[in-house]
């Protein structure tokens, strides 16, 4: 059945912090209300001052409530792909009732079962998709309720992401007034939204340059097969115009949005604007061309590292190519020269719906849609899931034989390869255990002998 209601929607970014406000009849999204702010307290796309956050977001909030003309009290959080970790899932629970048919209780039972497992306890489960159920052997089916049988399975994906990062947003949007009705991750919304059927089936790469960050997303079958973050976006593009020309960073900006131009191919020589330089009492004459200089290195560095995360996971060939979405990707010339650097078929995406045709609002926009679009039990198993304490601690499946202690990953600040910006793992050496020199291994008696033997033939 189509859906219908108020949905709302938060885009937590570096450069601005935008809300949406949407009105579903029968299906239908239709936008009511958008408001945005200037961020603060977030760096690289990451919260490093939450009270200044909680502030930015109040103002947006305010300021869609204005315009849609209600009161928001809930709010449908994006969270970003940093460090984020996708795995699957199964579980299987046998039907209690009576009469044999699937209930909720049910479902809420075996997605339970699914996330029985261990896990990091630095880490947080933030949400689960079901891909299928099974009843009594019959697989492929999306909703089991109603259906008679003795036996339900699930098969899914449960993505999982740092605590700190989740608990940070949340108290910022707590701090702020408000209560998050779901926590979203940010690249399933932006494939749900901005890619069609066939472009999620064959394979697809979306790169959202942000202002701090950019991220890379493969989807495939439907699923996403990867996800990466790279620390740089659309502000150390101002930085760069800054330090090259000597100016204030606010004058960079506005510089990269009037005149930038993303490849030195499309600049004029011949147009110039004035510059205020910091050490000079008059401004200084700068071309077009030379601004576009500064603007095409910093995105060749940007756009050689994609590729180089892309040929890593073998996503550069994916059939539907690549598109590009997000505040960065708005400037002029931008596609031509992704192009040129990923040596695949580009494209832009930008928004269709009226007053925000342009790339810096699909993430907020696919985040309602996202979740105004998901059926009843989608969101029946989002909520099993939700504050489930089963996978809280680490479940130890077997007990080693040896009381040897297990190697655990050592976190090395700082530390990057060449051509990855992923930090390095170093684990330590496993200590043999040996039998001192001089000393004499016991021998095996006639009783150990003996037992083996009987041991072997039961075996």
């Amino acid at each position: 059945m189509a859906k219908s209601g108020l949905y709302t929607g938060l885009d937590i970014g570096t450069s601005t912090i935008k809300v949406l406000v949407a009105e579903y009849v029968s299906g239908e999204m239709n936008i009511i209300g958008v408001g945005n702010a200037k961020s603060d307290g977030l760096k690289n796309g990451t919260i490093v001052d939450i009270e200044k956050v909680a502030n930015a977001i109040r103002k947006a909030v305010n300021a869609a409530e204005e315009r849609a003309g209600i009161q928001i009290t809930e709010l449908n959080v994006a969270l970003p792909a940093n460090r984020l970790e996708v795995d699957t899932c199964q579980g299987m629970v046998t039907i209690n009732s009576e009469s044999k048919e699937v209930v909720e209780s049910d479902i809420t039972q075996v997605v339970s079962s699914a996330l029985m497992r261990g896990m990091m306890p630095e880490r947080e489960i933030v949400a689960v998709e079901p891909k299928e159920f099974t009843v009594d052997g019959f697989s492929g089916i999306s909703d089991p309720r109603g259906m008679f049988g003795v036996r339900l399975e699930m098969k899914g994906q449960v993505y999982t992401a740092p605590k700190t990062l989740v608990h940070n947003i949340r108290r910022a949007v707590e701090r702020a007034g408000y209560h998050i009705e779901n926590i979203v991750i940010a690249p399933l919304a932006l494939a749900h939204h901005v890619l069609n059927e066939g472009e999620r089936e064959f394979g697809t790469v979306l790169i959202d340059l942000g202002a701090g960050q950019t991220s890379v997303i493969a989807v495939r079958d439907q699923e996403l097969q990867f996800a990466h973050i790279i620390s740089e976006g659309g502000d150390y593009v101002t930085k760069d115009i800054s330090t090259v020309l000597n100016t204030s960073l606010e004058q960079a900006d506005n510089l990269k949005l009037n005149y930038g131009e993303a490849t030195t191919e499309r600049a004029s020589q011949d147009e110039k604007f004035l510059v205020d330089v910091v050490g000079h009492t008059e401004p200084v004459e700068i071309t077009e061309y030379y601004l576009s200089q500064v603007i095409e290195a910093r995105l060749v560095q940007i756009f050689t590292r994609v590729r180089q995360d892309l040929e890593r996971s073998r996503d550069i060939d994916l059939p539907g190519g690549i598109v590009l979405l997000g505040g960065a990707a708005a400037m002029p010339g931008i596609t031509e020269l992704a192009t040129q650097v990923l040596g695949a078929n580009v494209r832009l995406y930008v928004p269709n719906e009226m007053g925000l045709r342009n790339p810096t609002f699909a993430q907020v926009i696919s985040i309602v849609d996202y979740v105004g679009s998901r059926s009843d039990i989608e969101v029946l198993v989002a909520s099993s899931a939700v504050g489930n304490l089963a996978f809280a601690e680490p479940i130890v499946d077997n007990v080693p034989i040896y009381n040897e202690p297990t190697p655990t990953p050592t976190y090395i600040e700082n530390t990057y390869s060449q051509d990855s910006d992923e930090p390095t793992y170093v684990l330590p050496k496993p200590q043999v255990s040996q039998t001192p020199s001089g000393e004499k291994a016991p021998r095996e008696g006639i009783f150990d002998k003996l037992r083996n033997v009987v041991n072997n033939m039961f075996d």
